[in-house]
């Protein structure tokens, strides 16, 4: 998909495709009635002050759709193939798997919510020492930190998404 394919895509057949960017309903609403864009800048404007206009209720909204970090995905969906390559640095060692799952626990424990971090291009180690320090937060700077990541997560995927014919950084 490119920049004219979303702005001529009918709303029908784009909401889910920007749902796999931001799984919120008022997210997706915002971007399809910017359209049409002049520009991937003028998108990605909208799509970023939609997602710092997110009520708490959406950020949990969101959560619920990523999966842990750590967590292998499955299945063909495109936020799951995201995940997979956005999670690519996580890598096969038992031993990371294991104090990810750990550190996984003890924040679900003390913020009743998944761990989110924006995982492109970040090793297993910034991951775990990301999250180490996250359970310091107190819980309202952590949930400014959930929207900060759930934030540069939505915008990374949109820019795939329209730039899905070209091959993208990750």
């Amino acid at each position: 998909m490119n920049l004219q394919d979303l702005n001529t895509t009918p709303a029908a057949q784009l909401r889910p495709r920007l749902a796999a960017c931001c799984d919120v309903p008022s997210w997706v609403d915002r971007v399809l009635a910017g359209r049409p864009y002049a520009d991937a800048d003028a998108l990605t404007e909208v799509a970023d002050q939609a997602a710092r206009a997110l009520s708490d209720d959406e950020v949990a909204l969101a959560l619920a759709a990523h999966p842990r970090i750590g967590d292998r995905t499955t299945g063909n969906t495109t936020e799951a193939a995201w995940s997979r390559k956005e999670q690519s640095g996580v890598g096969d060692d038992p031993e990371v798997r294991a104090a990810l799952a750990a550190g996984n626990r003890d924040y679900e424990h003390r913020f009743n919510r998944v761990f989110l971090i924006c995982a492109t291009g970040l090793s297993a180690d910034e991951m775990l020492t990301a999250l180490h320090r996250r359970l310091t937060n107190d819980p309202s700077t952590e949930a400014s930190v959930v929207r900060e990541e759930l934030r540069k997560i939505a915008l990374l995927r949109l820019a795939k998404l329209i730039t899905a014919d070209r091959e993208v950084p990750a």
